[in-house]
């Protein structure tokens, strides 16, 4: 069963490759056509020229941190953590726990 292991690990890279390659919108293939890409995948699939090629310099990769300007990027929102957004900060400084203004000590009180 183990020797069928790397067998199995390449047509898994390969399927994986053919898949991501389809799904790619036409925009984000970089240096050929998506036709062509998809042509190197199948054909240098089984040694593994094709994917690695693809993975390496055929689709436009984004940061995980880039978020495209407001938050938004191709139509998704993607998740901020509130010390880095700058909305939620404003939102916490427009806030005034006490109504009067007073800051009061509160190891004092009792």
């Amino acid at each position: 069963m183990l020797r069928y292991l790397p067998f199995l690990l390449v047509l898994a890279v390969w399927i994986y490759a053919f898949i991501d390659v389809l799904n790619t919108p036409e925009k984000d293939v970089r240096h050929l056509p998506k036709v062509v890409w998809v042509i190197i995948v199948l054909l240098f699939g089984e040694v593994l020229l094709g994917p690695v090629a693809w993975f390496a310099t055929g689709k436009v990769r984004h940061a995980p941190g880039a978020s495209g300007g407001a938050g938004r990027s191709r139509g998704r929102t993607r998740w901020v953590a509130p010390d880095d957004n700058p909305e939620f900060l404003k939102s916490l400084k427009d806030e005034d726990p006490d109504d009067d203004g007073k800051k009061r000590d509160k190891g004092t009180e009792g």
